[in-house]
């Protein structure tokens, strides 16, 4: 490949998951068309399929760059060693990130599109199995920092986070779109239930979470 086109292929995969994100939040995956998602970046369909081979295979790799990304704004909210055990201990709620509505727009039409079609659910289930390997570090990573010890496999403890906090950001998404009062709160207080009820005091050395946890449901945070 020339050296040139080397160089732009961050930036063209850049503007096409850009690009899908912002039509697939608009008017949903199934209705958004390859065509229109390289008119929306501004390039041709050649680019595009130069870099992907359908537009599954893109959302899959707007799941990767998604979860990248909340990994690294969950390490900044992280709270200290002291303030996590402070939290497990007086029962009071952990911070946790905003509700991204484009994001839980997008993915949970996409979790619908795979359910219809076992063959993308497969690639689906493969991606995701990475992800739930990556949140359980995180997870295994804040107990110790809390002197805690997870009392289960931190695997399980993550899909737990993964699943309240998925249906809280949908609640919360649907209340706000009806004008309903949004309990904000809900969401950072049972994850911090789930963490207090799931581990325990002590020292010790945190179940190893398996690269690729068995069946993972849902999308990644």
């Amino acid at each position: 490949m020339p050296r040139g086109i080397t160089k732009r292929r961050p930036a063209t995969v850049g503007a096409l998951l850009d690009a899908a994100m912002e039509l697939f939040a608009e008017q949903g995956y199934g209705a958004t068309s390859i065509p229109e998602i390289c008119a929306r970046a501004g390039l041709t369909k050649g680019a595009f399929y130069s870099n992907f081979a359908s537009k599954d295979a893109l959302f899959l790799a707007l799941l990767d760059r998604s979860w990248q990304r909340r990994a690294e704004r969950i390490r900044r909210v992280m709270p200290t060693s002291e303030a996590l055990a402070e939290a497990l201990e007086s029962r009071s709620p952990l911070p946790v990130l905003e509700v991204d509505r484009q994001w839980t727009l997008v993915s949970t039409e996409f979790s619908l599109h795979a359910i219809r079609r076992p063959e993308v659910a497969a690639l689906l289930v493969k991606h995701e199995a990475r992800v739930r390997a990556d949140l359980a570090s995180l997870v295994a990573e804040a107990l110790r920092r809390a002197g805690r010890v997870p009392t289960i496999p931190v695997i399980e403890l993550a899909r737990m986070i993964v699943a309240v906090t998925e249906g809280n950001d949908i609640q919360a998404l649907t209340d706000g779109a009806a004008g309903a009062a949004v309990g904000a709160d809900l969401g950072r207080q049972a994850i911090t239930a789930l963490l207090r009820h799931f581990s325990r005091p002590g020292g010790g050395t945190e179940p190893a979470a398996p690269s690729q946890p068995e069946h993972p449901g849902g999308l990644a945070p």
